[in-house]
């Protein structure tokens, strides 16, 4: 008998079961960024996620579906605002993988991609672009004024000192006082060169609490870019340097968002691998952002008071797919004089 060919291909595809916990209530439809754009119910999670069902069956088609799944922002807003508990997360995260093994891509697409990924999980040659975003020449360049998604990324890419995006960490930095655990520190790729200043002080304030600092040069990136848009073969590669690198280390921090996010789910991605899966697991139990590092041991540092109205805003990675909320705020009302408004 003739199999009928269908969307999704044996590995690994979306849970059926994940699926059906879905009820189409629709509590997730004003929190999602595309649907509210468009009203289009395809572009909603509980639309996409019935995509997600069709793809399952025989004789469905990739190419009328992806467009769907791409424009998927992954903020996962609608985790936190689903009262059946879907894990919208889990089934896009499988979902992707699906799309870029099986949608054949116009090749120009496939070029665009295959450069994004060359330059921004390489903290060596964002840093050779750098002098360009900072003198803005980037942005005005005639490539780039010839094509709407340069400019677009052009007009993202934050203020950048060429001193600060050259500037390298220490590979440790031992704890101020006594010693309460060894904390690996990922650097990065975009965040090493876009934003040294921030692991500078993470990395300062962590020492100031007590724990000793590793922050290895490599691995470059975490691999979440690449997990994140589907191309999960290159992002397997990123994690097990990583897991590899921090094994020995007590704690793992981390101070980007989808970075973290990625790195918790580790233990999940390579549940299957005879080889990885347990060691991916215990790492990835041991992964913190900062702020919950910070938050959940005893303060060792004094703080000085600093008068200062704060509004927090919380990142999507962050609050959605880390439920961690709290804890930047509770670190923010621990400085004297600091108000924090929403």
């Amino acid at each position: 008998m003739t199999q009928v060919p269908r969307a999704f291909d044996a590995r690994r595809p979306p849970d059926p079961d994940l699926i059906a916990d879905c009820v189409h209530c629709g509590f997730c439809l004003p929190t999602c960024p595309t649907y509210a754009l468009w009203g289009e119910e395809m572009d909603s999670p509980r639309g996409r996620i019935v995509l997600m069902h069709h793809g399952l069956e025989e004789g469905s088609d990739m190419a009328g579906m992806a467009i769907h799944f791409d424009r998927c922002l992954g903020c996962m807003a609608c985790v936190t605002a689903c009262p059946s508990g879907v894990q919208y997360d889990r089934l896009i995260e499988a979902t992707r993988p699906q799309v870029e093994r099986n949608l054949s891509r116009p090749l120009r697409e496939r070029l665009f991609r295959k450069a994004l990924f060359a330059l921004f999980t390489h903290p060596g040659r964002l840093r050779a672009v750098a002098p360009l975003l900072a003198a803005r020449r980037l942005a005005t360049g005639r490539l780039v004024s010839r094509s709407s998604r340069l400019r677009a990324l052009a007009s993202l890419a934050p203020d950048v000192r060429v001193t600060d995006a050259w500037r390298r960490l220490p590979e440790r930095i031992p704890a101020q006082g006594r010693s309460r655990a060894r904390v690996g520190f990922l650097q990065g790729c975009v965040q090493r060169v876009f934003f040294h200043r921030v692991n500078q002080a993470t990395v300062r304030v962590l020492a100031a609490e007590g724990f000793d600092v590793f922050a290895p040069r490599l691995p470059r990136c975490c691999g979440a870019l690449m997990l994140h848009s589907g191309y999960e073969d290159d992002a397997l590669v990123l994690a097990k340097r990583l897991i590899e690198t921090f094994e020995e280390c007590d704690v793992v921090a981390v101070n980007s968002a989808g970075c973290g996010s990625s790195m918790k789910d580790y233990g999940h991605l390579l549940a299957d691998d005879p080889e990885w899966g347990d060691r991916a697991h215990d790492f990835s139990a041991k992964v913190r952002d900062v702020s919950e590092l910070l938050a959940r041991e005893d303060t060792v540092a004094r703080r000085h008071p600093i008068q200062m109205r704060i509004a927090y805003h919380d990142a999507c990675h962050l609050a959605h797919a880390q439920a961690v909320r709290e804890e930047p705020r509770a670190l923010l009302r621990g400085i004297p004089g600091i108000e924090v408004v929403e």
